[in-house]
């Protein structure tokens, strides 16, 4: 049994596209919808009832599009919003804080496992508490685990400012503290932060493993496809790559391009969500 229906995909804004990467590396013959709330973002300093708010209508826009699974390729967003959206949604929802705790667990060598995020995802603890009990499955003791909020990494990474001097001041003083603490593995708890991960990882040194929860949430969906006899029966010549936006697509092209490569995001349409009414 095949499924030729996409895989719609959400974030705030860029940042999911980190997720698409490894869907698009790890599946390459399914057909995918993204769509990037850039003219709402970002989700992490928001309340949690917005982000809710915000989930939802993104959810009801996919829908409408006949996916046939939905990515939530946003930390704060799988933090808040993940159990509302499962319950509503008329398709499998996928979320990428477990499957980037599961990653953070196997990698670590001396239990200290550092965590960077958005505000809103640090005050939920969510990520906290998803590593612990994966901890707890897998039989690992003496677990430390340490939290850093890092707000301003959104901001540059939407402007793209990826690798210049003011990211690496930036990331040298939010990081400080997770190097103090000698963890030897940083989870990347916001798909906005692979985007700056040269230099994440140049601050924190080459013997720390940076967990991308792109890799691992890719894996889910590709374990997901097959479980369920919903894979394609195409090939990625076949596939189609939709982009929507809520704000400007020329913009969002410009400072998405360099990441996707291979002429994507290309033909990116505008539309926002806020028209759909959802009860929270």
């Amino acid at each position: 049994m095949t499924d030729n229906r996409p895989i719609g995909i959400f974030d705030s804004g860029i940042g999911g596209l980190t997720v698409l990467r490894e869907i698009l590396n790890t599946v390459p013959g399914e057909s995918t919808i993204y769509f990037g709330d850039n003219s709402r973002a970002p989700y992490g300093t928001k309340s949690k009832s917005t982000i809710i708010r915000y989930s939802l209508q993104n959810m009801k826009f996919l829908e409408s599009k006949d996916v046939k699974m939905i990515v939530v390729a946003c930390n704060t967003a799988s933090a808040y919003a993940y159990e509302e959206l499962r319950s509503r949604a008329k398709v499998p929802v996928v979320e990428v804080v477990t499957p980037g705790a599961d990653e953070a667990c196997r990698a670590t060598k001396n239990g200290k496992i550092g965590i960077i995020a958005t505000k809103g995802t640090i005050s939920t603890g969510v990520y906290k508490a998803a590593v612990e009990k994966r901890a707890l499955e897998l039989g690992l003791k003496d677990i430390e685990i340490y939290q850093q909020a890092c707000p301003l990494f959104v901001s540059l990474a939407e402007e793209g400012w990826w690798d210049t001097e003011i990211t690496r001041l930036t990331a040298e003083e939010y990081l400080k503290p997770l190097k103090a603490a000698g963890v030897d593995t940083l989870v990347m708890a916001c798909t906005h932060y692979p985007l700056l991960s040269r230099v994440i990882g140049e601050v924190m040194g080459s013997k720390v493993v940076l967990v991308n929860t792109g890799v691992a949430t890719a894996k889910v969906v590709k374990n997901l496809l097959e479980s369920n006899g919903t894979a394609s029966g195409t090939d990625a010549s076949g596939c189609v790559r939709e982009f929507y936006t809520s704000d400007e697509p020329e913009l969002f092209e410009q400072v998405a391009a360099p990441f996707l490569g291979e002429g994507l995001p290309s033909g990116t349409k505008h539309f926002t969500t806020d028209k759909y009414e959802v009860d929270v």
